[in-house]
């Protein structure tokens, strides 16, 4: 296990996320808001984004680790 690798993509990703899911939060809410929809269909709309959100981070941890392989021996 390279754990340089492992600490730099788990630092990435938790960067990353919480700006991502902050904007899929934030985009159900204000749409919610700007179309008077109700509290109901705006948690249903930061759901469904926060869906979205995890297929992106899912994605990016699967290009991070072909990048930076976490299998991989390290080098000293």
């Amino acid at each position: 296990m390279n754990l340089r690798n492992l600490v730099t993509i788990v630092s990435m990703m938790v960067l990353v996320g919480t700006e991502v899911f902050a904007v899929a939060i934030a985009a159900g809410w204000a749409l919610a808001g700007m179309f008077d929809l109700g509290d109901t269909v705006g948690h249903v709309l930061m759901a469904l984004f926060s869906l979205v959100a995890a297929w992106i981070m899912i994605q990016l941890w699967r290009r991070a680790t072909s990048i930076e392989p976490l299998r991989a021996a390290s080098r000293r």
